[in-house]
């Protein structure tokens, strides 16, 4: 047997570099590379590594972890997990940085390869520098808190262990039905530590996803639902985008007549003017999807976790309606006391397809599904056209805005806040991929950082960053790497003066304005903050505007800028979208001194009265 003498963190690389994809009948590696943030934790073993494999394994410099690793994660979702990236930190904040973005790709069940740097596997100079240490177990380090968040988590503590783990971790990342996060933690000694590898296993391999077909039972049970089904809905997640379902999720609905609502992950599988597209479905949805919701007696939800904001808080369908789950993942297929349908999404629709023959909704039903999205669609455009006068604009306006300027084949991001709301309401998209929420973890800051994985994904494609002024704040350093890397992003930065969001949650449960918006804030001093200038000093080319007009104008003014630019526009802090959406449980004080309070107990306790039929 031929055998590689190599450095851990060398095996390492030289083994990544050789995984590979297939797209489009096109070989690819799987690996797109690296962000690396390097310390005295990863620098000399993985840093050197790195920096020998020159573009057979690119490296990429970011000035955030978590935000590199947002980058990577968004990078994945716009590949629809076929490509992905690895992030490299040193040992200590380093990686603790990334337990953040690891918890968004375990939620999202996003594919990301993190490589923290660990302390000494030897513990011969221990403790060292950013070391933490557990008077009970001394073999604790910072990267344990990575446990929780990762599909597949391991300590390297001997070269050739690499030999079992990366298999399973690349196992783990290529898997549809167990994808997440894979953290495997460096000791930095042990990176730098020899070993002998064999030729083999370095050798080209090719990932092709797989595609499993449900079982004769489980398909027979739930075609055989569909056809005793007089008013059939689909649910469509995120799992037909990653299937790569959407033209199979078309036919399907064109040939059987059943409408569609769609998830945040799942919007764009139909485009937004297709006959069967009620449009956003639960917490966020349209009228449309939520009205025939109600009275659906059949629901086919389709790669999807079915979360709160999807199903109401399990108060939005009607009682004793059956719920098809068609999902990759058991786990999803057993939730909620669904009739599992365990397969691809892809192949799962095929074979209903094939199954229910000629078979298709009442005419009636189809008939009243396309007059209620016509008629929220007439909404839609009513929301999101210019305010009159001077008054500032809403979120949906500015968004409108936005929209109005995309071409079909442009990208939004967007992630935490009020914006995910107002756009999974009115938002219109026509291509698959044009659509790019982080609702999942709905982690503020995700969105510059995952506008630069987005770009760095689809190049050819413009990509529009929508952000409120509070995740502006909390993330905003990749708009620097952006600018170095030739990125350009379209950044649309919403400034309510604090997190609008939340000040009218807050409200809704009865609470004083508090600790939300800037001005309802313990402070000593204003602080007026100039975004553009912030914007500026970290390359963009920014600009505030005070109109939709201006907006617009700006918008089209950037189509032809090289480098990524920076559009500020202040909005009105208490207006959100009141047409569309679902009751959404979120507990109120049983006791409080506030009227306001134990009024909105009362309603609180009504509403978990008709959900639970009690």
């Amino acid at each position: 047997m031929t055998t590689l003498r190599l450095t851990m963190a060398q095996a390492l690389v030289g083994y990544l570099a050789q995984q590979w994809t297939e797209i489009d009948g096109k070989p690819q590696p799987l690996f797109a590379g690296v962000f690396a943030i390097f310390g005295h934790g990863n620098v000399a073993g993985l840093g050197e590594a790195l920096a020998a494999a020159g573009n057979a394994l690119p490296t990429y410099r970011a000035h955030n972890e978590q935000a590199m690793a947002h980058a990577a994660i968004a990078f994945a979702k716009a590949n629809n997990r076929r490509r992905m990236m690895a992030c490299t930190s040193s040992i200590g904040p380093g990686a603790t940085n990334m337990v953040t973005a690891a918890a968004l790709a375990h939620v999202n069940r996003l594919p990301v390869l993190l490589l923290p740097g660990d302390v000494f596997a030897s513990r011969r100079p221990d403790p060292v520098l950013q070391q933490i240490e557990d008077f009970a177990d001394a073999t604790v380090s910072a990267n344990d808190c990575f446990k929780p968040v990762a599909r597949f988590w391991d300590r390297i503590t001997r070269p050739e262990q690499l030999l079992q783990s990366l298999p399973q971790a690349l196992r783990v990342l290529t898997d549809p039905a167990a994808c997440g996060p894979v953290v495997l933690s460096l000791p930095q000694d042990v990176q730098a530590e020899a070993g002998d590898f064999p030729e083999s296993f370095f050798r080209r391999r090719l990932h092709r996803p797989r595609r499993p077909a449900p079982s004769a039972d489980e398909l027979e049970q739930a075609a055989g639902a569909l056809k005793r089904s007089r008013t059939p809905l689909i649910i469509a997640g995120g799992g037909v985008h990653y299937a790569e379902a959407t033209a199979e999720l078309r036919a399907f609905a064109e040939r059987h007549g059943v409408p569609v609502g769609e998830t945040q992950a799942g919007k764009g599988a139909l485009a937004w003017n297709h006959p069967a597209n009620l449009g956003a479905i639960g917490v966020t949805g349209s009228s449309a999807a939520n009205a025939l919701a109600r009275e659906s007696d059949l629901v086919l939800a389709i790669g999807t976790r079915l979360q709160d904001f999807t199903t109401g808080s399990r108060a939005l369908f009607a009682r004793g309606a059956k719920l098809i789950q068609l999902n990759i993942q058991p786990f999803d297929a057993a939730k909620q006391d669904a009739m599992p349908l365990v397969a691809d999404a892809r192949a799962g629709l095929e074979a209903v397809h094939a199954a229910l023959g000629d078979w298709h909704a009442p005419s009636a039903w189809i008939e009243r599904a396309r007059s209620e999205a016509g008629r929220w669609q007439e909404t839609v455009t009513k929301i999101t056209s210019p305010p009159a006068g001077n008054a500032l604009p809403s979120d949906a306006q500015v968004l409108g805005a936005v929209n109005r300027k995309a071409s079909p084949r442009d990208v939004v991001v967007c992630a935490a806040g009020g914006l995910p709301g107002e756009m999974h309401k009115l938002w219109r998209t026509s291509d698959p991929k044009g659509y790019h929420l982080e609702y999942g973890f709905s982690c503020m800051g995700y969105e510059i950082a995952g506008g630069l994985g987005v770009k760095l994904a689809q190049p050819d494609r413009r990509v529009f960053v929508l952000v409120g002024d509070g995740s502006y704040l909390m993330m905003n350093s990749e708009i620097a790497t952006a600018v170095a890397m030739g990125l350009k992003l379209d950044i649309v930065l919403l400034d309510n003066r604090g997190f609008g969001c939340i000040n009218r949650l807050q409200q809704s449960v009865g609470g004083v304005p508090f600790n939300n918006l800037l001005a309802d804030t313990r402070r000593s001093a204003e602080v007026a903050i100039d975004f553009t200038a912030h914007g500026a000093s970290l390359g963009a080319q920014a600009r505030k505007v005070g109109s939709i007009a201006e907006l617009e104008a700006a918008l089209d003014a950037a189509r032809d800028t090289p480098r990524t630019t920076l559009t500020v526009i202040e909005t009105d802090p208490a207006i959100s979208t009141g047409e569309g959406g679902a009751w959404w449980e979120v507990p109120v004080a049983e006791v409080s001194a506030r009227p306001q309070v134990e009024a909105a107990r009362r309603s609180y306790e009504d509403a978990i009265r008709r959900r639970d039929g009690a």
